[in-house]
């Protein structure tokens, strides 16, 4: 797929960004990341997006410097140290999580989000195919808030699945060519904030999970063509590294009772664990790609990209071999250090960057101590907290080693 790089990636990063953005051009294996046998493809997959106050700050200050955005708002900078990475897939999967508003606002947070639609072309401007956009937030501002975000992503060029503007979106599979495989993509979410229900009139509005649900989804995209079905779900218990009793519990299910050849988690806001179970690769939640949560923990500035490379032997039997690439939202000091006295800041940051971690590791150059150490802070508690259900012995390794 084609892809466009923006002029605003290219421009006011800090020097630990630039160089994040240098060294990742060269550590990726090629696009196809082919493994002999017959067609194959690579998926990229991060966690949650979710423009807090002082991000929508950031893209303020940025188009000052740029001269470019929308409506006095630039997000290119922010998030430009993940896009080597990204724009490298086959298939560069997001989770969207808010609601989108109007680009001159108002803009909301907790617990009703209202986000700029800027957002959806800096997502494109990354390499993003698509976004999930079936979450907790979805119903936060209605019909018109659901209609507002599809119609963002669509001028964008963006494919969204997970909420829709009628019930025949909502029955029709979103199924994309990747390389000449048939590839479907679904998102459903455990369920909406209170106060807000799906409305009466329109149950179809947003996908709430259930095996139900997920099975006759699947159906529907097999039905239309797919040969490979990924599930985006949004699930488990908020800033918990570990998947709830519920999530093991579903995903058991849908590997055992669907077809789906890939389950990608969200919600948590911190790193989960990947497993493969009864042969399908689950990643039970991938932190957060872009939060700044009202007290930062360490925890929530680290996300992760899950990268899949597909591999096809034999008609319809698809071989999935994970990797991963750590991420690190770099924020100012002045929010200080969580409960625990994690560092939740780089002291040496003056902007709020997100950085691809080994990347900026892998030069080294200009980078203070503090800044290295929080760095492999980032990449060994991320790699640590997706092997400790065994993945490792199934084949999970980093995308880019942690460099020496």
């Amino acid at each position: 797929m084609k892809r466009r790089r923006s002029r605003a990636l290219l421009t006011l990063l800090s020097p630990l960004a630039l160089l994040a953005g240098a060294a990742g051009c060269g550590l990726l294996p090629g696009g196809s990341d082919d493994q002999g046998g017959g067609r194959s493809f690579t998926v990229a997959a991060a966690g949650d997006i979710l423009m807090h106050p002082q991000l929508i700050d950031q893209a303020r200050k940025d188009a000052k410097t740029t001269g470019a955005g929308v409506a006095g708002l630039d997000f290119g900078p922010l998030m430009a140290g993940v896009e080597p990475v990204i724009s490298k897939a086959d298939l560069a999967i997001c989770h969207y999580e808010p609601v989108m508003g109007t680009p001159g606002g108002p803009f909301e947070g907790f617990p009703d989000f209202q986000v700029p639609p800027q957002t959806a072309e800096t997502i494109k401007n990354l390499g993003y195919d698509t976004c999930s956009t079936a979450s907790n937030h979805t119903l936060d501002h209605g019909y018109q808030g659901v209609k507002r975000t599809l119609d963002a992503l669509d001028a964008a060029g963006v494919k969204h699945t997970g909420s829709f503007r009628t019930k025949k979106d909502s029955l029709t599979p979103l199924i994309m060519d990747v390389k000449g495989v048939k590839v479907a993509q679904m998102s459903f979410a455990y369920g909406f904030n209170d106060p807000h229900r799906l409305p009466a009139d329109k149950p179809w509005l947003a996908n709430r999970a259930s095996l139900e649900r997920v099975k006759a989804a699947e159906g529907r995209a097999r039905a239309a063509g797919a040969e490979v079905v990924i599930l985006s779900v949004h699930w488990g218990h908020e800033h918990q590294p570990d998947p709830s009793a519920q999530q093991t519990a579903f995903a058991r299910q849908i590997a055992e009772n669907t077809g789906v050849d890939l389950v990608i988690g969200h919600h948590a806001h911190v790193v989960q664990p990947m497993e493969k179970v009864d042969g399908t690769w689950i990643a039970y939640g991938l932190g957060n790609q872009v939060a700044r949560h009202e007290a930062p923990t360490g925890l929530t500035e680290e996300g992760v990209i899950a990268w899949f490379s597909f591999t096809e032997h034999g008609k319809g039997d698809w071989d999935v071999r994970p990797r991963f690439e750590p991420t690190l939202l770099e924020i100012p000091p002045d929010t200080g250090n969580s409960p625990d006295g994690t560092p939740s800041a780089t002291d040496d940051a003056q902007d709020y960057r997100l950085l691809d971690v080994p990347a900026a590791l892998e030069d080294g150059h200009g980078l203070t101590s503090r800044q290295k150490a929080r760095l492999r802070l980032a990449f060994e508690r991320t790699e640590g907290t997706l092997l400790n259900r065994g993945a490792g012995d199934d084949g999970l390794k980093a995308l880019t080693p942690l460099p020496g």
